[in-house]
């Protein structure tokens, strides 16, 4: 499986929504679909599951706000 169905599944787990995977440019934050316990929810699935860390420092909500975006930021720091 590529980075960005690894990343939509884990997307959907965390968001509880299909919608990440239908709307990959859906914005994350301002639909509520993610929030600050569910941003943690995302970083600790990406290092379980893909063996990427994202420190908290690192994690911005401008440039990780949708799927598309999370995918690309990943695949920076992959």
């Amino acid at each position: 499986m590529d980075l960005k169905n690894e990343v939509m599944d884990i997307l959907v787990e965390v968001c509880q929504d299909e919608v990440v995977k239908e709307n990959p440019d859906i914005e994350l934050f301002q639909t509520g679909l993610l929030d600050s316990f569910g941003t943690v929810e995302l970083l600790i699935q990406i290092e379980e599951r893909l063996g990427i860390l994202v420190p908290i420092s690192e994690f911005d909500r401008e440039l990780w706000n949708t799927p598309t975006n999370i995918s690309l930021q990943l695949a920076d720091m992959k």
